[in-house]
């Protein structure tokens, strides 16, 4: 099934993205999103197992020296800046040699660093891999997220990608849920259980990388980075495996797209894609990110002691609070998904954002009345973060489809950082004095400033949002490498892609 036209300054023309956005689903996509997908339930189980651990680790005994607040303050910043500095350093690797290597890289990172952190016999040792765990996480996302959105064909890629950045919430539960557990000196000692929350992290990790390792390279970046004859071979792999599975088969791609090879993208043409040739579309991924990010820290930060503080809630209880507005944060994604891609993007970030928005405001409002309990305060969390969710992980979506191929990894990379950046370490210094106060209105407060940003950003999403559903990566963006095929005379030997602004439409005639 494969046509490939070689010139010989580099410059080719492919079918491969055609050829991957008309397969049906088939079981190799399930291996692509189990193999890639579920270390976003690793981040959610390392996030909250740390922040419900925190007072059994200042406690005598423990086997650690090391206060609540280093814990949730030390440990949780280091945590942060090692997430945004890992996305930037592998992002950029990511996109110079390659999804495969890195995702798997990434990975070994995480389980290392997870399983140091578990013999923690110190507080430096402690913060030391804490760092590194981040560290490895935040490379995750620059290189998953660009190969699932690669792999995966166009009319299922805004569900899938909402599915497997909402699964984050099926960590969270896990690790709300074994914390509880961990923490039960009945069954384990002190010094021993929470010991055995990062262990079983480790575990996890080393079955996601048995399957991760027949997970393919995506077929996008080896044709544009010299390697196209491996990505036809791949290709025609994966359309005789699904033919086999449905029996039938499959139709004519329609297209092809014509680029020039190269082998990396410098910091300077990528910083000029982004901001340069499209100011928008770094104005909404700006915006999408910081708003989520606020409205995350305004709600979750300070989660156990509002329920303490405000409504008398055993401290040792609050995790299965956690746990049950966790389970709304992953319904919004499952539940929602699908629409994304029917309905549309711009109409359901732009929705997502505002409704969820709203929603807090009123939250805020009915708090500050004093009209709420306990109970009714965590069903309107569940609501607001139902909606709240799938805008969140819509961000990581937005991100990577709207970019050019070259610059993807980076770009999410580089979004992600700011957003994490902002709500981690932002978000903490705004909302720690507010929730932690006991003032009521304080807390309003709080709840508002996430609320308005999280409408903010949907106004731009309203203006801004690019109408992505069902559309090939390369009709969304412009490759570099297919800039440079059309300005580049046969026998010209380089070219500067980012000389010329993306066009619009097609990525190539049909």
């Amino acid at each position: 099934m494969s046509e490939l036209g070689h010139e010989a300054n580099g410059t080719i023309t492919t079918k491969v993205p055609a050829r991957l956005d008309r397969l049906p689903w088939s079981r190799w996509h399930w291996m692509i999103v189990i193999g890639l997908g579920t270390v976003w339930i690793l981040d959610g189980l390392e996030v909250t197992v740390v922040g419900n651990i925190a007072s059994r680790l200042s406690e005598d005994g423990s086997g650690l020296s090391i206060t609540d607040a280093q814990v949730t303050g030390i440990a949780a910043a280091l945590y942060v800046a090692g997430a945004c500095s890992g996305a930037l350093f592998f992002g950029w690797l990511t996109d110079r040699y390659g999804r495969k290597k890195l995702f798997l890289i990434t990975l070994a990172v995480y389980l290392a660093a997870t399983a140091l952190t578990a013999v923690s016999f110190s507080a430096w040792w402690f913060f030391l891999f804490r760092f590194l765990t981040g560290f490895g996480i935040g490379g995750e996302y620059a290189a998953i997220n660009s190969a699932i959105d690669e792999l995966i064909p166009s009319r299922y890629r805004g569900r899938v990608d909402l599915i497997i950045n909402g699964s984050f919430w099926l960590g969270a539960m896990g690790g709300a849920l074994l914390s509880v557990l961990a923490l039960n000196t009945d069954i384990f000692p002190k010094d021993i259980g929470w010991r055995l929350t990062f262990g079983l992290g480790v575990v996890l990790g080393l079955v996601i990388l048995l399957v991760r390792r027949h997970v393919p390279e995506s077929p996008r970046w080896m044709f544009i980075h010299g390697r196209s004859e491996e990505a036809e071979k791949l290709v025609d792999d994966v359309e005789r495996e699904v033919e086999r599975e449905t029996g039938e088969r499959l139709p004519e791609p329609a297209g092809s797209i014509t680029i020039k090879q190269r082998h990396s993208v410098g910091f300077v043409t990528i910083g000029r894609t982004l901001f340069r040739s499209y100011p928008k579309r770094a104005v909404l991924g700006l915006s999408l990110f910081v708003g989520q990010a606020f409205l995350y820290n305004a709600i979750t930060f300070g989660f156990g002691s509002i329920l303490v503080k405000f409504f008398d809630v055993p401290s040792g209880t609050t995790g299965y609070f956690f746990t049950v507005i966790a389970f709304g944060n992953f319904l919004g994604p499952l539940l929602l998904g699908r629409l994304f891609d029917t309905w549309g993007r711009r109409p359901m970030i732009a929705g997502t954002y505002v409704l969820s928005g709203l929603l807090l405001y009123v939250t805020a409002w009915m708090f500050g009345n004093g009209w709420l309990t306990a109970i009714t305060m965590t069903a309107c969390w569940c609501v607001v973060l139902f909606f709240a969710s799938a805008g969140a992980s819509s961000a990581y979506l937005t991100v990577s489809e709207i970019f050019p191929m070259e610059t993807r990894a980076m770009a999410i990379a580089f979004f992600y950082a700011i957003g994490t950046a902002a709500g981690g370490i932002s978000g903490p210094l705004i909302f720690a004095g507010l929730t932690e106060s006991g003032v009521v209105g304080d807390t309003v407060l709080a709840f508002c400033i996430g609320a308005t940003l999280m409408v903010l950003a949907g106004v731009v999403a309203v203006f801004f949002a690019v109408d992505a559903e069902r559309k090939s990566l390369e009709d969304i963006a412009t490759p570099l490498s297919a800039q440079a095929a059309a300005t580049t005379p046969a026998d010209a030997s380089s070219a500067d892609a980012s000389s010329t602004p993306p066009p619009t439409g097609s990525a190539s005639p049909r």
